[in-house]
């Protein structure tokens, strides 16, 4: 049971990442993907996959729904392909230029239930098909069929290619005067040896008549985008476009990594699938079984939606994180990530999100399979983690300007030198939204284990305390008396004559523990899952003694102390960390 809430408590709509504050996209009770267009007239167009079942029963479908208010209320769900007829699934659209909106999904046209003969679930199987409305949503054309070009994966496939299986995550784009579709064939069911294929249409932003259109499948041959090394899972590809239209094309695996890959020939060839990173050369990042999610947004830059931890199942996608990005010399660079989405119980999982802009807003919709939100985003996220990017590059005054204001405590080198302690003013509860950030400058000596850097704990254990432990790490310890948290920062921090910034934030809003150690967020490297860690609900508050004791690690010093009464945002730790490294 979570901590009673008083009446001047924060609740969780108090807190804007907290999903409890989304407003609900209507569905038949399984329902995934909702993705949104903006129509003409200014309305939101949600398609989705929905059905009275669980995934992949029969009776899963597509529909549509509209909502003229930014997402407080939406239409009835109209039918695309009916509840009663052959399972369609996996409905991604696109809005064309004159209005019309086209929507691509999976569909069962062959009707196919058995497989050497036991039933099996269909929802991937089938035909490539879609349907367009020229009034917003109001109706739907009659059904159109992709021709789906057969290919190695489909020969080897359960079926010999008789029947093929597929997917598509991702939202069509516009490169140019082109469009572009990814999704990812399977070469065997259900979920084998997956690899990625994009339809390209060269006139369907100005072609009216389905006969009339041309449509390519790439890249080019029998194969499609894979790398062997990573193993049978190579899936949910999704694509954006660069400043002079090469592609950039991102997918899960269950090596605790995505995998990117470019084309520079409009989708024609690929270089060979690697491990992504935040930038050329730089830190892999972490990723588990779950759909890594890309957009382009309207000023240029990128947003990545994963969930940073190198799980390989499909499990942990709570909280959800966002990278902001960049392209330099036709290259992705990728910030530090951020808690974007959060829900109280950790087994809840989040997925298969879209992002909306309008009017200088941003939503963020997710599904959790059995409820669908839209949620209005905190504007300083994203722009937290562009400016992370573009701060790289200021001057040092720029840099300087950004450090995070207003700490409870702050203490420079000289008052350090003759401080034992220091008072130490009340920090807030660890409720919704609310928790601290412990920011500090130090410079080792000779390691060593349980060395106590800071300590306001007191013999009830409420208080924190932060210590150094083997293999060089930190620890943070927290209590309030009944309740205790702690987590270490990754191995290899404390070094001897090593300096380091370390911001240690306790965000009492997902209950989670992170250390941003030099301007990167500790993402538990090879010998971890994970570099966050999470405490437990019931903790109210780290309130222990009045008088924080500092001591010095090991030999060395420490250079400078901020605590802040907030969890800092790790745009804002690494803010810090420039500016103080700068002097």
């Amino acid at each position: 049971m979570a901590p009673r809430l008083g009446a001047d408590e924060p609740r969780p709509i108090d807190d804007p990442r907290h999903v409890a504050g989304g407003l609900v996209i209507p569905d038949e009770g399984y329902c995934d993907q909702p993705y949104v267009v903006i129509t003409k007239d200014g309305n939101w167009l949600c398609v989705l996959t929905t059905g009275a079942g669980v995934e992949g029963r029969r009776g899963q479908h597509v529909v549509s729904t509209i909502s003229k208010d930014q997402g407080r209320t939406w239409s009835k769900p109209l039918d695309i392909e009916p509840a009663d007829g052959p399972e369609a699934s996996w409905a991604t659209p696109l809005l064309t230029p004159s209005g019309r909106v086209y929507v691509f999904y999976d569909y069962n046209g062959d009707d196919v239930r058995m497989l050497k003969g036991k039933p099996v679930r269909a929802d991937m199987l089938g035909w490539y098909c879609y349907r367009f409305t020229d009034d917003h949503g109001t109706s739907w054309s009659k059904r159109h069929r992709l021709n789906m070009r057969l290919t190695d994966c489909d020969r080897g496939n359960d079926w010999k290619g008789d029947v093929q299986i597929f997917w598509g995550i991702s939202k069509p784009i516009v490169v140019g005067d082109k469009a572009l579709l990814a999704f990812t064939k399977l070469g065997k069911h259900l979920l084998e040896n997956g690899e990625g294929w994009f339809f390209r249409f060269d006139n369907i932003l100005t072609e009216s008549d389905p006969e009339r259109l041309r449509i390519e499948m790439l890249p080019e041959g029998e194969r499609g985008l894979r790398n062997d090394r990573f193993g049978s899972v190579q899936e949910e590809h999704n694509v954006v476009s660069l400043k002079n239209g090469d592609l950039y094309c991102i997918y899960r695996t269950t090596t605790g990594h995505p995998c990117q890959s470019y084309s520079r020939d409009g989708g024609r060839s690929w270089t060979e699938p690697e491990h992504a990173t935040y930038s050329p050369g730089g830190n892999k990042i972490k990723h588990s079984r779950a759909c890594p999610k890309m957009w382009r947004t309207s000023n240029g830059k990128y947003l990545l939606w994963y969930h940073n931890h190198g799980g390989k199942t499909f499990e942990d996608r709570n909280p959800a994180w966002v990278c902001g990005g960049v392209e330099r010399d036709g290259m992705l660079h990728w910030s530090q990530p951020e808690v974007l989405l959060y829900e109280d119980d950790p087994k809840i999982r989040m997925s298969y999100p879209d992002l909306i802009e309008q009017d200088g807003r941003y939503w963020v919709t997710e599904t959790q399979k059995t409820v669908a939100r839209v949620h209005s985003i905190d504007p300083a996220i994203f722009a937290g983690v562009w400016r992370e990017l573009d701060e790289a590059k200021q001057s040092t005054a720029a840099s300087s300007a950004s450090i995070a204001k207003d700490p409870l405590v702050s203490l420079a080198a000289d008052q350090l030198a003759s401080a034992g302690e220091t008072p130490l003013p009340r920090l807030p509860s660890l409720t919704y939204g609310k928790g601290f950030s412990i920011d500090m400058r130090l410079r080792f000596g000779e390691p060593a284990a349980d060395q106590i850097l800071l300590d306001s704990m007191d013999t009830a254990g409420r208080g924190l305390r932060v210590s150094t432990q083997s293999e060089g790490r930190l620890q943070i310890e927290f209590g309030d008396g009944q309740s205790r948290g702690s987590w270490t920062s990754d191995s290899g921090l404390a070094k001897p004559g090593a300096e380091r910034h370390v911001v240690i934030t306790v965000d009492g809003g997902p209950k989670l523990i992170t250390f941003v150690v030099d301007g990167v967020v500790c993402d538990g490297g090879e010998e971890r899952q994970f570099g966050w860690g999470r405490f437990n609900k019931q903790l109210a508050d780290a309130n222990g003694s009045q008088a924080l004791k500092i001591a010095s690690p090991g030999g060395g010093k420490c250079l400078a102390l901020k605590i802040y009464g907030r969890p800092l945002r790790n745009y804002e730790a690494i803010a810090n960390y420039r500016a103080q490294s700068a002097r």
